[in-house]
């Protein structure tokens, strides 16, 4: 779809480089942006620079947040005992828009991919480890994606954490084999909580 505008044509290229996103979304989104008010233009890219110069990640639970510690863990009314252990941060939202749990979190950063060389020394797993030890936590629960890979994960983690005196519990299997947290509906996640098991 050629342009005769370089510079629309570089914001077509730009959003066609998003995630699900193809050359014609990418141009319908680059003409909404040409066409709304210059403020609101404005706001999306101070708010996408934003987010590359604010957010960083929480040194205790591995969450993005402006402000280290992230605020569910600095929360005092949230159960400290408790931790999920999720595979990224867009994980922790999907639990956090079910409204229900009220523990803390573990960002993993990823799954076990041994073709792509991603084993435990690449995960979270040993700052989880060092969790357990010092922060007084009596239950994980273990909320990775039910994929092979989420599977042999979580199988990894009851095998490194039960020794430690925790109670280690998956998930229940209200999320579809091979689906992802991220895209799971509120009443999904909450049944996938409630029907949680030990390992």
């Amino acid at each position: 779809m050629a342009n005769t505008s370089a510079t629309l044509e570089q914001l077509i290229d730009q959003f066609a480089k998003l995630p699900g996103i193809g050359k014609k979304t990418a141009y319908r989104l680059a003409y909404h942006v040409l066409n709304v008010p210059s403020d609101q233009a404005k706001a999306l890219a101070l708010a996408i620079v934003a987010v590359k110069e604010k957010i960083r990640f929480c040194s205790v639970c591995f969450n993005v947040t402006d402000d280290d510690p992230c605020p569910i863990c600095r929360a005092a009314d949230r159960d400290h005992a408790v931790v999920c252990v999720v595979e990224e941060p867009h994980d922790v939202l999907a639990f956090e828009r079910a409204g229900t749990y009220r523990g803390l979190y573990h960002v993993l950063g990823g799954v076990f991919a041994p073709l792509d060389g991603v084993g435990p020394e690449e995960l979270k797993i040993s700052e989880l480890v060092a969790r357990i030890k010092g922060d007084g936590i009596a239950e994980v629960i273990v909320a990775t994606n039910p994929t092979s890979e989420g599977e042999t994960t979580a199988n990894y983690l009851a095998k490194v954490l039960k020794p430690l005196g925790v109670s280690v519990t998956r998930i229940a299997r209200g999320l579809p084999m091979g689906g992802d947290v991220e895209y799971a509906d509120a009443n999904t996640v909450i049944r996938a909580l409630e029907g949680r098991t030990e390992f």
